[in-house]
């Protein structure tokens, strides 16, 4: 039996390791024991460490087939690093802000896989544009993405199914998209506009910096990413960051000096997580338009997923960690074995991977509604 390795214990790391242990042998790492009770009730193996250390990573991914990385976002990258250093392949959901092709070369030398990025949004968005890529020619591409708590309690109108400061962070980082051809810069949180969703009801979308390496490996004229989140939502961050509470620069406070983020962070962390009971939701619509077989065309790809009451298991840790383990038992299977940094975008070359991919989430009851529209 293969063995693989998870980096971290937390929502969405639990849900994976969980999903993965009905066919391969399964080990967690985490520094949180609380964390790795619960797996180990379910008869997972677990390992208390430290990740931040190398030598830590390099022993407990050893003996793996595969790692996933789950860790989060601010420590990532050099997660990613130490597991590449110590010769494994690697699904990796971190969502960290450097850019993961420095990395490229190091995993080529050591014959490598390391596949990123590869959650809900960004991931499975990458990846139908991906397959649409190698089957038309798109001219157009839009992700509107969000996860949000059922329950509208105010101000904040939210729930983080990870850590607050890589939310806070996709609020303060620059937003990147193209624009006829030409790449935009532009303030998270900029240009709202109003969607609705049939079930849903109205959302505001906003500007977030989710292309990531979309934009370095397509091409197209026009493809920008979107946050969703309920209305009235963008205004109150705004407030929060023109008075100064997302700063990372550390002020003195007495005889302490912390900055304002890790402060936000701290007291947001019990404001929005969920707790036992909380119901969440995902939802996604991906529109990809272009040229196909002479025809001027448009797809429209939409998802809505609920938490799942009978494991408790969020939506977001579905939609996330059930992209991943699909390409983690893609990998295992042999059915891809490109090497390098792979984003999700490359992973579909053929129509039996995209086919895996869609088959493996329709089996765990994530359905992505597709619609095909004639535009000539």
């Amino acid at each position: 039996m293969k063995k693989v390795c998870v980096l971290g214990s937390g929502m969405v790391g639990s849900a994976m390791a969980i999903d993965l242990s009905r066919r391969f042998k399964i080990t967690v790492a985490d520094k949180s024991q609380d964390h790795l009770s619960q797996l180990v009730k379910l008869g997972i193996a677990t390992v208390v460490t430290d990740l931040s250390k190398s030598e830590n990573v390099a022993q407990v991914v050893s003996e793996a087939n595969l790692v996933i990385c789950a860790v989060p976002g601010f420590m990532g990258y050099k997660t990613l690093e130490y597991v590449i250093n110590a010769g494994k392949n690697v699904v990796d959901i971190s969502f960290f802000p450097e850019d993961a092709y420095n990395l490229d070369a190091k995993a080529k030398a050591k014959n490598i896989t390391a596949i990123v990025d590869m959650g809900v949004a960004p991931g499975m968005d990458n990846f139908l544009l991906g397959h649409h890529v190698r089957k038309m020619e798109v001219t157009d591409f839009k992700c509107y993405v969000g996860g949000l708590p059922k329950l509208r309690s105010h101000p904040f109108q939210y729930k983080a199914p990870f850590s607050p400061v890589d939310v806070l962070e996709e609020y303060t980082r620059p937003a990147r998209y193209i624009e006829n051809s030409h790449l935009i810069v532009k303030p998270a949180l900029t240009d709202p506009e109003y969607l609705e969703f049939e079930g849903i009801g109205t959302l505001e979308a906003f500007n977030t910096d989710g292309l990531r390496t979309i934009m370095r490996n397509i091409t197209a004229p026009n493809m920008i990413e979107k946050t969703l989140r309920w209305p009235g939502h963008i205004d109150l961050m705004r407030a929060l960051i023109k008075a100064g509470f997302l700063d990372t620069n550390k002020i003195q406070i007495g005889k302490v000096k912390i900055s304002p983020m890790d402060f936000t962070s701290h007291i947001l962390f019990e404001n929005w997580r969920l707790q036992p009971g909380d119901l969440e939701f995902t939802v996604m619509r991906v529109e990809i338009v272009g040229n196909e077989n002479g025809q001027r065309v448009k797809y429209v790809y939409d998802v809505y997923d609920e938490t799942d009451i009978a494991t408790g298991t969020s939506s977001m840790a579905r939609t996330t960690g059930y992209t991943a383990t699909a390409v983690a038992s893609l990998f295992l299977e042999g059915l891809f074995n490109e090497k390098g940094i792979i984003a999700p975008e490359m992973l579909p070359i053929n129509d039996t991977i995209f086919d895996y991919v869609m088959d493996y989430q329709l089996q765990r009851n994530i359905y992505y509604n597709i619609n095909k529209q004639i535009l000539d």
